[in-house]
C-alpha cells in the first residue's frame, strides 16, 4: 500500500490551515484550491496576481500546474477541474481565458472534466480552481 505524500512546491507558502497544498497517494494526485496567489516571497503576506480576473486566473493555473508538476504530474494526467468564480458575471470571460489557456498547452484530447460554481472567496480574491489528477 503506497502512503499519502504532501505536495508543496518552492513557489507555495505553508497552508493558512491544516491541509496540503496537494496530497499523492499512488497514482492518484489531488491538488487543493488554488488561488491567484504571485510566489511566495519569505517573511511576506501572499500578494494577489493583480486585481482582474485574467492576472488572477492565469497565476491560479501557474499555482495548480506547479503542484502537479511537484507532485509528478502534468495536465495531461488531470482528470477534473473544479473552478470556484465569486461573481457569475466573470463565467464568459473565464471560459475565454480557459480556453485560451488550455489551448496553447498542446495537451492530448480529451479534455479535463470540469465544474464551475459560484462562492464566497477572501476579498480580493476573483477564482479558485482545484485539480484531480491520475497518474500512469
Amino acid at each position: 500500500m503506497s502512503e499519502k505524500t504532501a505536495i508543496t512546491p518552492a513557489t507555495h507558502a505553508a497552508p493558512p490551515a491544516r491541509f496540503s497544498h496537494g496530497v499523492r497517494k499512488g497514482n492518484i494526485l489531488q491538488v487543493a484550491g488554488q488561488v491567484g496567489f504571485l510566489p511566495a516571497v519569505e517573511g511576506r503576506a501572499p500578494e494577489v496576481a493583480g486585481p482582474t480576473l485574467r492576472e488572477q486566473t492565469l497565476q491560479t493555473f501557474a499555482n495548480v500546474k506547479a503542484i502537479l508538476e511537484e507532485g509528478g504530474a502534468s495536465w495531461d494526467d488531470v482528470m477534473m477541474l473544479r473552478v470556484y468564480l465569486t461573481d457569475v458575471d466573470h463565467f464568459a470571460e473565464m471560459n475565454e481565458i480557459y480556453d485560451e489557456y488550455f489551448g496553447e498547452q498542446n495537451l492530448k484530447a480529451p479534455a479535463a472534466a470540469r465544474t464551475t460554481v459560484y462562492v464566497g472567496l477572501p476579498p480580493g480574491l476573483l477564482i479558485e480552481i482545484d485539480a484531480l489528477a491520475v497518474l500512469d
